[in-house]
């Protein structure tokens, strides 16, 4: 099937709305409870500086692209279980590719 075509305008606002109380995203920025997410796109699952992840994400030795964070995005718990996040998901297909559209922008 493939990911959608996203519009980065609405991944913000999915972000702001649904994101941004547990992950931080400008460059540098302190982790929250989740970790920063600038630069999300293209880094290893587990591996950002400083912030403790489950063993589960370490070990899941995925590489954020538009499609693993596509499927990630449906539902956390199912993609990597055993993962820290509580998140329960964004179930429509077009919010998941709005927010990576945005991801891909910080």
């Amino acid at each position: 099937m493939g990911v959608p075509s996203g519009n980065s305008t609405n991944g913000k606002k999915i972000f702001m709305q649904r994101c941004a109380q547990c992950h931080s995203y400008e460059s540098g920025a302190k982790h929250k409870v989740g970790p920063n997410l600038s630069g999300v796109v293209g880094r290893k699952a587990g591996t950002a500086s400083g912030y403790t992840f489950s063993d589960a994400n370490k070990k899941k030795g995925v590489t954020w692209s538009d499609s693993t964070l596509y499927d990630y995005l449906e539902n956390p718990k199912k993609y990597i279980p055993g993962t820290k996040m509580v998140f329960a998901g964004l179930k429509k297909s077009q919010d998941r590719a709005d927010l990576i559209a945005y991801l891909q922008t910080i």
